[in-house]
């Protein structure tokens, strides 16, 4: 009946049982699948924690920007109504403003700027 090669293939697609289109939706179920568990779930995990982060930061908290600057939080801009901007102290009398969502990590979680450790001078006049 059909003579052309396309049209013998498409008798045969015609002529073939359910079973290939159930086998058919079962796979593309479970691509959606994959996908979900491999890129949507892994995606929502890491935005909660940023926002779980953002929230918790405070003053004197050790912190790591997105472009590896590594610092202590000073305070929260007050003129900023959201407070989306936080001053961080990366060397002695050296501030940097920067937006909250460029904190990608806590270094030392509610630690302050360790004071220079003075020599020990028991130790220095046991020498003597």
């Amino acid at each position: 009946m059909f003579h052309t090669p396309l049209g013998l293939i498409a008798a045969e697609d015609s002529s073939s049982g359910g079973g290939a289109a159930i086998f058919q939706l079962f796979f593309f179920g479970l691509i959606f699948v994959a996908m979900y568990f491999l890129l949507i779930r892994p995606q929502r995990r890491r935005t909660r924690e940023a926002q779980e982060l953002n929230r918790a930061l405070s003053v004197g908290d050790e912190v790591q920007t997105a472009s590896g600057i590594v610092g202590f939080i000073t305070g929260f801009d007050k003129e900023d109504q959201a407070g989306d901007v936080a001053w961080i102290d990366i060397a002695e009398n050296v501030e940097i403003r920067v937006m909250r969502s460029a904190i990608s990590r806590r270094v030392n979680a509610s630690s302050t700027p360790a004071a220079e450790p003075a020599a020990d001078k028991d130790d220095s006049d046991d020498k003597k």
